[in-house]
């Protein structure tokens, strides 16, 4: 299958996976996918990933969702910038998602961040997507 956003496609698996209560979810592998998952991990969004390969030169990865008190940690996680629609941000202006609680994952020059230390280091981006 072609997936034209593999991002948004990764979102939308873990999305789906945690409004099913499943426990992890499988998504195909590549580098931009797992910088993601970097990010959603050291925040705390998920527990962790591990890649398998399905068969030469063909890997997933098996993504561990989290959840509290039986309920999925993230709320929201949404597209922001879409392969029809790519939006950049300077560093000033990267706003806070939900009065702090919630981030932005930032594409930068320096690699993938949220949108605190994009700022604490003064460089913009293309926003990725936000978690809450």
């Amino acid at each position: 299958m072609i997936v034209n956003d593999p991002i948004g496609d990764m979102l939308t698996r873990i999305r789906n996976g945690q409004r099913a209560g499943k426990s992890s979810v499988k998504s195909p592998n590549s580098k931009a996918r797992r910088a993601v998952l970097d990010v959603l991990q050291k925040e705390g969004y998920i527990r962790g990933y591990s890649t398998e390969q399905v068969r030469a030169g063909i890997e997933n990865i098996d993504i561990e969702l989290k959840y509290h008190d039986g309920l999925p940690v993230i709320e929201i996680i949404q597209r922001v910038s879409k392969p029809g629609l790519r939006v950049y941000s300077p560093s000033k202006d990267l706003g806070a998602f939900m009065s702090g609680l919630g981030i932005y994952i930032v594409s930068t020059p320096k690699g993938v961040m949220t949108d605190v230390e994009a700022k604490e280091q003064g460089i913009g981006g293309e926003v990725l997507c936000k978690v809450y």
